[in-house]
């Protein structure tokens, strides 16, 4: 019977054994944790956004995001849909399409995935490291204990960089690396952003809902909404998480890139100005400081006065119509350089991998070695934040185990 290797218990890992052992393999998982699915828990903040109804190629980033296309199509939404429900899984549909358990908790993917493999009768190695890959009439698997594994065929989803406490420690690059495989510009992807200034520690722990916009120069490049955060460090929230692979993108090429934060986003600039002349008239005994409480977050308030050259103490009447121009510039425009970002053990997820180029874009199998395949976020596909990741762990991880089962 075709002996298959699974490298990594992880989303694809887990979803290529399933597949390959459906097809009718012998299948092997290895994983080098205690226990499968550690990363799983973590996921959408421990509720487990496993998929998107609104998912569109346009979701997915790498060099070449149109090589997720043919998986995606073949194993898409309504399949895993389907694929977890049977396993007992009812949807939940929330905004914007994402799709949890109905349970809300992350664990009910991560238990209907084990019981899966123990009722396949999966073979599931823990404390499995593995370093060492060697090419002969089939595959020899190494581990760090000196354990020797022969398999016929190997799926390699040992996951990228992102979240090291998880057991992604890029491993499975330098394995790929060994095999002649060549691994893109590796970085972080769904992070938080460091900024440059010395406004952070002062507004540390902010939240508000605004509109997070990346330029070059003055030309945006992109933007998102959503809850922002600002930190000690920078700035947080969903809608950076969203922009931060292009922003690194940017950086990684040398390029200035700029962040614009519009902390007020349900006016424009001269919308507000007017708004603030208007509101300002019934107080013009208030300082400007008072002025502003139950228009902005408190905490706002003093260091964005100060960005402006403001006195906080100034009263209102003496609020010329220049400064309150330069307010209502300043919330609905505040601008800041992007420097970096939060490290590895802070990302979600990585961006770049296995070079698409040197893998089959229908069955996920190496170009290079026969019978090597390939699944997940070790490959330089990476997806936006909303349940895209787990759906191309999930495709790619299905079609992998599919065509590795068959001899």
């Amino acid at each position: 019977m075709n002996r298959v290797l699974i490298i990594g218990g992880g989303a694809a890992g887990m979803m290529a054994a399933i597949s390959a052992r459906n097809h009718g393999a012998e299948v092997t998982l290895l994983e080098r944790n205690n226990r499968v699915g550690k990363k799983i828990l973590a996921t959408g903040n421990g509720r487990c956004n496993y998929t998107n109804v609104n998912l569109s190629i346009k979701n997915y980033h790498g060099n070449n995001p149109k090589f997720a296309h043919s998986f995606i199509a073949k194993f898409g939404v309504e399949k895993t849909m389907d694929f977890f429900e049977k396993l007992g899984i009812t949807p939940a549909i929330e905004e914007e399409g994402k799709v949890f358990p109905l349970s809300f908790q992350s664990s009910s993917i991560l238990d209907v995935l084990r019981f899966e493999l123990e009722d396949l009768n999966v073979e599931v190695i823990t404390d499995a490291y593995v370093v060492d890959i060697k090419k002969t009439k089939g595959f020899t698997i190494t581990t760090k204990d000196g354990r020797k594994i022969y398999g016929n065929r190997i799926i390699l989803a040992a996951g990228g960089n992102a979240a090291p406490s998880t057991g992604s420690d890029g491993n499975g690059f330098l394995l790929a690396q060994k095999m002649g495989h060549r691994v893109t510009e590796t970085f972080p992807g769904l992070v938080q952003l460091k900024l440059e200034g010395d406004f952070f520690k002062q507004v540390d722990g902010v939240k508000f809902p605004g509109i997070a916009g990346l330029y070059e120069k003055d030309q945006l490049i992109k933007e998102d909404r959503g809850d922002i955060l600002f930190t000690s460090y920078g700035i947080s929230g969903p809608p950076i998480l969203q922009l931060s692979r292009t922003a690194l993108e940017y950086l990684n090429k040398g390029k200035r890139v700029g962040l614009r934060i519009s902390i007020i986003h349900t006016k424009n600039q001269e919308e507000l100005y007017e708004y603030l002349q208007y509101r300002f008239a019934f107080m013009p005994r208030k300082t400007i400081e008072t002025g502003l409480i139950g228009l902005i977050n408190k905490r706002l308030i003093i260091p964005i006065l100060k960005e402006i050259g403001i006195d906080k103490n100034k009263q209102i009447a003496h609020i010329s119509n220049e400064e309150i121009r330069k307010i209502s510039s300043i919330l609905t425009d505040l601008r800041f350089n992007i420097i970096g970002s939060k490290s590895w053990k802070d990302a979600q997820i990585t961006a770049g991998g296995i070079s698409t180029d040197e893998i089959d874009n229908s069955t996920m199998e190496s170009k290079l070695i026969e019978g090597l395949y390939f699944a997940g976020e070790i490959v330089d596909i990476d997806g936006d934040c909303g349940g895209f990741n787990l759906q191309w762990a999930w495709s790619s991880g299905y079609i992998a185990g599919e065509n590795a089962a068959v001899m």
